[in-house]
């Protein structure tokens, strides 16, 4: 078996005040554990037992909707997690910053855009930025847990960063005001891990 439940790279209550402790126990330990779980129990005993995420999401659509939900609920959350830290470089440099500015016209006019697509992201889903094979960067939403890695998205690119807009992962704090927990949310992005990962996916 390939796949292992991934530690979380910090404590609870590492990122408060913008995400609260509960919130990240709750979320970590039985939204994402869940979904691990019910992600292996749908593959075990099949050809799927061996393949990475990246292989399977490639036939996605061939495959019964508990392997698309649970094994992008699985993904989804290591990325969002991954692109948080309690010690966050606060902005992008190098050839990202320049594809950035270049695309967007600039970090701030970035944040405005993808703040706006979370918003505008009905129900729940994640919002991506990826990076395109040949390194051009988009702004995506996809429903529920899809991803851009899954055949059935239009956007061919690798996640690098990504935000959670289900509910669960800031109502006990936010309620419903998803536009507070937006811009608290950017205090906490690693753009040193969106860089790294911008670099993987263009090398």
């Amino acid at each position: 078996m390939n796949h292992q439940f991934p530690s979380l790279p910090y404590t609870y209550d590492a990122l408060e005040p913008y995400i609260d402790a509960k919130t990240m126990e709750v979320h970590y330990s039985k939204h994402h554990r869940t979904y691990f779980d019910k992600f292996i129990t749908a593959i075990t005993g099949t050809e799927l037992e061996n393949l990475s995420l990246e292989e399977i999401f490639a036939s996605v659509s061939t495959l019964p909707a508990a392997i698309r939900n649970n094994g992008g609920g699985y993904y989804n959350h290591i990325v969002y997690w991954e692109c948080m830290s309690p010690n966050a470089k606060s902005v992008p440099e190098g050839n990202l910053a320049q594809q950035i500015d270049q695309t967007f016209g600039g970090l701030e006019q970035f944040k405005d855009l993808f703040a706006d697509t979370a918003m505008n992201t009905f129900g729940s889903g994640f919002v991506w930025l990826v990076a395109t094979p040949t390194g051009e960067l988009e702004i995506i939403s996809t429903p529920n847990q899809d991803n851009p890695l899954m055949d059935i998205i239009a956007t061919e690119g690798t996640p690098i960063l990504a935000l959670d807009v289900w509910e669960h992962a800031y109502y006990l704090s936010y309620q419903n005001k998803r536009p507070e927990y937006i811009n608290a949310w950017w205090n906490v992005v690693d753009w040193q891990v969106v860089e790294d990962k911008y670099h993987q996916a263009v090398k």
